[in-house]
């Protein structure tokens, strides 16, 4: 792909969220920038996860994940938390506030305006990707504020994006 055409995906508007799962009482979350709705009636939540990941591999194994959307003033050293360090070598959880949802999902409330909770129903391989569609089970509001965008964090927060992520571009010698 070239730059012109990188360039033109960066421009495609995302939210950032922590998606979560869990295996046992092995819990686990990630930054991502795709949660998008895909029906209202009944109400449908969507998410695309990289296989690379203990998020995708507890998703896989018990079919259900909770979102956190983040607000937009949460700090970098938390993106960070969720974003580049592996639950496979870290306890993201450890000092952070989340409940345990109706599904057994954790939902980070830290820096959070919505949580929800889905029941995947249906999973489609995208190559280095699945993409999981679920019936939502729960949503909850819990402040009114302005999402994190990724555009917001992008250019305002000069964030990055890790290798897993759909958006990550080591062609043009950045990240994002």
């Amino acid at each position: 792909m070239n730059a012109i055409s990188r360039q033109a995906l960066l421009k495609i508007q995302y939210g950032l969220y922590v998606v979560t799962s869990y295996v046992g009482n092995k819990l686990n979350g990630q930054i991502v920038s795709v949660v998008f709705q895909v029906t209202c009636d009944p109400p449908k939540i969507a998410t695309c996860l990289s296989k690379n990941t203990l998020t995708h591999e507890f998703v896989q194994k018990n079919g259900t994940f909770g979102v956190s959307l983040l607000e937009k003033d949460t700090p970098m050293p938390f993106i960070g938390l969720f974003g580049f360090h592996s639950g496979r070598d870290i306890d993201k959880f450890k000092n952070v506030n989340h409940e345990i949802g109706l599904t057994g999902c954790p939902l980070v409330v830290d820096n959070a305006l919505t949580t929800m909770e889905v029941k995947v129903l249906q999973s489609v391989d995208v190559g280095t990707h699945t993409l999981y569609v679920g019936e939502l089970i729960n949503a909850k509001e819990l402040k009114v504020g302005e999402a994190l965008t990724y555009e917001y964090y992008h250019t305002f927060k000069k964030g990055k994006s890790p290798k897993n992520a759909p958006t990550y571009n080591p062609g043009l010698g950045i990240e994002g």
